[in-house]
């Protein structure tokens, strides 16, 4: 698989299998092994378990820029900002925020 760390968290998601931090977690492994196409896997699988899931809206949506998938990234970066919102999580809305103005201004 290519990383020890991989494998670990492989084995975890076999006992938790839904558990929405361990899929961010092997998601966020994959990207760091250049494997785009798993990496969005597991971060869509973390969306379909916990929806609320704010942490992964950043991420995803980058995931998306680099791939120069510049309407998805937007789309993953409102979602991201309403669930911030319904959550009152100050700190994922800012962050959410300033990457879609950002994207907006390369665009």
């Amino acid at each position: 698989m290519g990383s020890d760390r991989l494998f670990q968290l492989m084995e975890l998601q076999q006992e938790t299998p839904n558990d929405p931090f361990l899929l961010f977690a092997i998601a966020k492994e994959y990207e760091g092994l250049k494997d785009d196409q798993e990496a969005l896997h597991y971060y869509q699988q973390v969306l379909d378990q916990d929806p609320s899931y704010v942490g992964v809206f950043y991420h995803l949506a980058k995931l998306y820029e680099r791939q120069n998938a510049f309407l998805e990234a937007m789309d993953v970066y409102t979602q991201g900002i309403s669930v911030a919102q319904k959550l009152n999580d100050q700190h994922a809305l800012a962050e959410l925020k300033n990457a879609k103005v950002n994207l907006e201004l390369e665009l």
